[in-house]
């Protein structure tokens, strides 16, 4: 690890999820033979970064009651306590815990709470770039990737299938696109 990392563009600041041009979203198996993408609708994020890249910060939530699978049935099943439990558990929060480089990737760590249970994730972060908008706004991009086990969170809802498997796949890849603001 070197002490200064060099990233053009990188401004010192707090920035802004711009959720009109980010998208929180997750893939899982379905059947054991595909797979079913959904979103959150609704969050928000914050990130701090520092004169180090290194020593940069980011809290972030997404509204439970917002989870969009394209199915409205199965949406309304994902908010209660078979799943999510969303009136009890409104939101999906992270906050990291630390940012290194390992193999040339960066890597954000942090807790992440699901219904009430928090557990260390990590996620692959991929810078996307700087840009100023027609506005006069500066603008970041990013690309946060994890895969994490439902089951260590308590969505152990599940169902055999006759032919063998089950209903729902263990793990959920968790795919961040984002957009940020720096704030003046």
């Amino acid at each position: 690890m070197t002490d200064t990392i060099e990233i053009p563009g990188y401004k010192v600041g707090t920035w802004t999820v711009d959720p009109t041009h980010s998208e929180v979203g997750f893939s899982v198996r379905h059947l054991m033979i595909a797979k079913v993408k959904g979103k959150f609708e609704k969050f928000e994020a914050t990130f701090v970064t520092a004169e180090n890249p290194l020593e940069s910060s980011v809290t972030a939530k997404a509204e439970v009651a917002s989870i969009n699978t394209g199915d409205a049935n199965r949406d309304q099943h994902l908010r209660t306590g078979d799943f999510f439990e969303a009136d009890k558990f409104p939101f999906i929060e992270f906050v990291s815990t630390g940012v290194r480089v390992e193999g040339g990737d960066f890597k954000v760590d942090g807790d992440l709470t699901i219904k009430g249970t928090t557990k260390p994730v990590t996620f692959d972060f991929e810078f996307a770039g700087f840009q100023q908008d027609p506005y006069g706004n500066y603008k970041a991009g990013a690309t946060a990737t994890a895969k994490i086990k439902r089951e260590d969170w308590g969505l152990t809802y599940n169902a055999a299938l006759e032919g063998g498997g089950v209903l729902i796949g263990s793990e959920v890849t968790i795919n961040i696109d984002l957009e940020a603001t720096l704030q003046a």
